[in-house]
């Protein structure tokens, strides 16, 4: 798919989704059978619909065995750690999957453009980050890297999308107005950023984001692709019969409390809207 071109219909993307999600299950089995790492790093420009995606990725996968990565902003004790600590620390173990909502390359992006970091920390990033990686993967870790890629039209259009709804107004903060204004500034520290990571071991791989049902598929499909999975034969599991009832006598309902059936209630309101409805006029 092209920057600008439309993306698949949504009966198809829905169809197509379902089938990719079912995959990443079967690929988790693996993971989960073999004691294999797996590091699946989401960065991007704000609003390129990295959330989206990690959330589709995310949806049916065992929460035991497959974890999202979101640091906050670290406290005063992690400001005086070595960088890159506390996100060693959320490294997988053998047949885990982690999804790292933003990385370590927040010091190459946001800490850099806005001076969050110094500039000898920040060089310092550039020099350790392809040494982190390369014994990251030297060590048997899986690690895979995407940049989701949005215009600047459309990232306008998100944020302005954002405003005006109270369930996401949350993720518009004051740094990402200042991905606005910061435009030409986050493009060279990318940019740069690509000049010194995109490693043989640990390639950068651009998702164009413009439309982000195209985005969540490809994404999606492409990490499949990378991991070197078979199916798992599954454990055959047979359901036990329900033994019979003894003549253990269960307390009265009435003993307990139950949350109102606020379900019911609209129910009800539908029902009384449909009776008010004026009867046609006859013709």
């Amino acid at each position: 798919m092209s920057k600008n071109g439309k993306g698949p219909k949504k009966a198809a993307y829905e169809k197509e989704l379902k089938k990719l999600q079912t995959e990443l299950v079967t690929m988790q089995q693996w993971v989960i059978a073999t004691g294999a790492r797996v590091v699946v790093i989401f960065e991007g420009r704000d609003a390129a619909g990295k959330g989206g995606a990690i959330k589709r990725v995310a949806q049916y996968l065992n929460p035991r065995s497959a974890r999202v990565v979101a640091l906050p902003t670290p406290d005063e004790g992690e400001k005086g750690q070595w960088y890159f600590q506390r996100y060693v620390a959320q490294l997988p173990t053998k047949g885990e999957i982690v999804l790292m909502d933003r990385s370590w390359y927040n010091r190459a992006g946001v800490e850099h453009v806005l001076g969050y970091c110094t500039p000898e920390q920040y060089e310092l990033f550039l020099r350790q980050a392809p040494l982190l990686e390369r014994m990251l993967v030297d060590d048997g870790i899986i690690l895979l890297k995407y940049w989701f890629s949005v215009s600047d039209e459309e990232q306008e259009k998100r944020f302005r999308s954002r405003l005006k709804d109270p369930m996401r107004r949350w993720k518009l903060s004051e740094t990402d107005l200042k991905s606005i204004t910061e435009w030409e500034a986050y493009s060279r520290a990318k940019d740069d950023m690509f000049a010194v990571t995109d490693l043989p071991e640990a390639p950068w791989w651009t998702v164009e984001s413009d439309n982000k049902k195209a985005a969540r598929l490809n994404v999606i499909h492409h990490l499949l692709s990378q991991i070197p999975y078979q199916p798992v034969k599954p454990k055959k599991i047979e359901l036990p019969d329900r033994p019979s009832a003894d003549d253990y006598e269960r307390p009265p309902r009435e003993l307990y409390k139950y949350v109102p059936d606020f379900a019911d209630s609209l129910k009800q309101k539908k029902t009384e809207n449909e009776n008010e409805k004026p009867e046609k006029a006859a013709g």
